[in-house]
């Protein structure tokens, strides 16, 4: 089983893909959010070439765990892409994983220049990774994750 993870903002989406075995994430690219909200092809071609099971977008949530509008805009393009998929689609708590991803790449050495570019991918393996570890051994079920579209 794999899983995709998707750091969705305004203008890109950050993907992130498990290993088979929901052990490890990592980055895998970063798609223009236009195509990918229109009819959601890029975001199905990935969970048919992947083998996806399950597809996590990460939540803004404030720092106190609550939703604003952006977590709104957030919900309401995950429920539009589970009408494309046929795979579960949850969500997870993604609050700090652009600022960890953005720590780790400027520990690797990467300027701010360097980073723009993948720094949604680092961000949603980030957020994915935390997903893996709270739900191992848990399965396709999600265990508490909330479904898109509850």
């Amino acid at each position: 089983m794999r899983v995709l993870g998707l750091d969705i903002g305004e203008k890109r989406i950050g993907v992130a893909v498990s290993d088979p075995s929901c052990t490890i994430a990592s980055p895998l690219r970063v798609l223009d959010a236009a195509p990918v909200l229109g009819d959601g092809a890029p975001i199905v071609r990935l969970v048919d070439e992947y083998e996806v099971e399950l597809v996590v977008i990460g939540l803004p949530c404030s720092l106190d765990g609550s939703e604003g509008p952006q977590a709104a805009r957030v919900r309401a393009a995950g429920t539009r892409l589970a009408s494309f998929l046929s795979v579960p689609v949850v969500y997870h708590d993604e609050r700090l994983s652009s600022a960890e991803a953005s720590r780790v790449m400027g520990a690797a050495g990467l300027s701010d220049r360097e980073k723009r570019g993948s720094l949604d991918m680092v961000a949603a393996a980030v957020f994915l990774q935390s997903y893996l570890d709270a739900n191992r051994g848990v399965g396709t079920d999600a265990g508490n994750a909330e479904t898109a579209g509850d």
